[in-house]
């Protein structure tokens, strides 16, 4: 792949032991300073991807160094992620990495930047901010990458990136790394990229195929008891639960955790405070929490390996937030399980996850024991049996 022998002793060191289809893939052409369109699925190893050929084209040698490489992440959890693997990738070279984000003082993050940096990772809205306080320099600016980025569109980033796309030097390299590849990134990528190479890691399967799939029907009444059996039977080794609201969010977390039948239980919402949430992903890497409930701040590009489980405890109003939040476990490769908590109204949801990921999720063998309690909370109501219909649908 052309890499250095310094950076084939990091990658050995780290246990990096051959590259993924997608680093084996972006890595040479990133090498070769062609501008990069990848498409692939969360868990695959896209950091690696353009964090490797940037570490090997890094100037050292220039003092107080102004910013060579800047990726841009949609949220604060995941710029933080790709600064920590940068540090781990540069191997304790003198290798300067700033993260901008909301939610820190900018002052702190100034300083930072007049110290001189090598890459800057950030969010898009801090980065223009610093951009228009002149904080940011990025005269030298040579590589850019775009990371997740049709979540960064979902959420309303367009304007951002285009302004900070429209400030970098015309002579740059630029990446665009994203699961999906719908028409408005497409536009973007003949508007900013020269002549990209287009590469599909996911043409064959949507959701890896080293997760199992389930679904519940279970009426809202019913839910929680069914995610504490569901929880009590798997014993996972780290699990999210995802919840729709902020609010759903706090609240279950709150049962969970005064239920007191299981410890390490954890929240991470966007009502938090960035110290807060910080400490949660924290304590989330390093095991002491081990049930995470969370809204869709996690949903992407979020790397924690020992994720054994996702339960979808609301199922996503978004067909490709599914494929994101499921994505979270069956990481490089290891084994995953998701559970999606339906109810009886959202059957044409299901139907269109279904449709997206090309398969159908399956019952579980929990579900004869929720329709007899349904029957007993309820005995005017049929015994739920949506699976049927589904295929008839599909």
């Amino acid at each position: 792949m052309g890499l250095s022998k310094k950076m084939l002793d990091t990658l050995e060191r780290i246990g990096y032991e051959k590259p993924s289809p997608v680093q084996a893939g972006v890595i040479p052409l990133a090498m070769q300073e062609f501008d990069v369109i990848g498409q692939a699925r969360t868990g695959t190893g896209k950091t690696a991807a353009f964090a490797i050929p940037i570490l090997e084209q890094l100037d050292l040698t220039v003092t107080k160094a102004k910013p060579q490489a800047l990726i841009l992440t949609p949220t604060r959890e995941l710029a933080v992620q790709v600064e920590n693997e940068f540090r781990r990738l540069s191997d304790q070279e003198n290798v300067n990495c700033v993260c901008l984000y909301g939610g820190r003082p900018i002052r702190a993050q100034i300083n930072q930047l007049e110290r001189g940096s090598h890459v800057v990772v950030g969010t898009p809205g801090r980065v223009i901010d610093h951009l228009n306080r002149g904080s940011l320099n990025i005269d030298q600016l040579w590589f850019v990458v775009l990371d997740e980025a049709d979540r960064m569109l979902d959420i309303g980033f367009r304007p951002d990136i285009e302004r900070i796309l429209k400030r970098c030097p015309q002579e740059r390299q630029t990446l665009l790394l994203s699961a999906t590849l719908p028409e408005p990134i497409r536009r973007l990528a003949k508007r900013y990229m020269y002549r990209p190479k287009v590469i599909n890691f996911s043409k064959d399967s949507v959701a890896a195929k080293t997760i199992e799939q389930f679904f519940l029907t279970v009426p809202g009444s019913l839910k929680f008891d069914v995610l504490v059996k569901l929880l009590q039977r798997e014993e996972p080794e780290q699990a999210i639960i995802f919840c729709r609201t902020k609010l759903g969010t706090e609240k279950l977390y709150r049962k969970l955790f005064k239920l007191n039948l299981f410890e390490g239980v954890g929240t991470l919402h966007g009502d938090m405070t960035q110290s807060s949430r910080d400490q949660m992903m924290k304590n989330f890497r390093s095991g002491v929490v081990k049930y995470l409930v969370a809204t869709d701040v996690v949903g992407r590009g979020i790397d924690i390996t020992n994720v054994s489980h996702i339960i979808n405890y609301d199922i996503p109003e978004l067909s490709d937030d599914y494929v994101h939040r499921v994505g979270r476990t069956g990481r490089m490769g290891k084994q995953g399980i998701a559970f999606s908590l339906v109810t009886p109204e959202q059957g044409g949801e299901l139907m269109r996850i279904e449709q997206k990921i090309n398969s159908q999720l399956q019952p579980d063998p929990l579900q004869a024991e929720i329709d007899v309690l349904r029957e007993k909370t309820d005995p005017k109501l049929p015994p739920a049996k949506p699976k049927k219909r589904y295929r008839r649908a599909l």
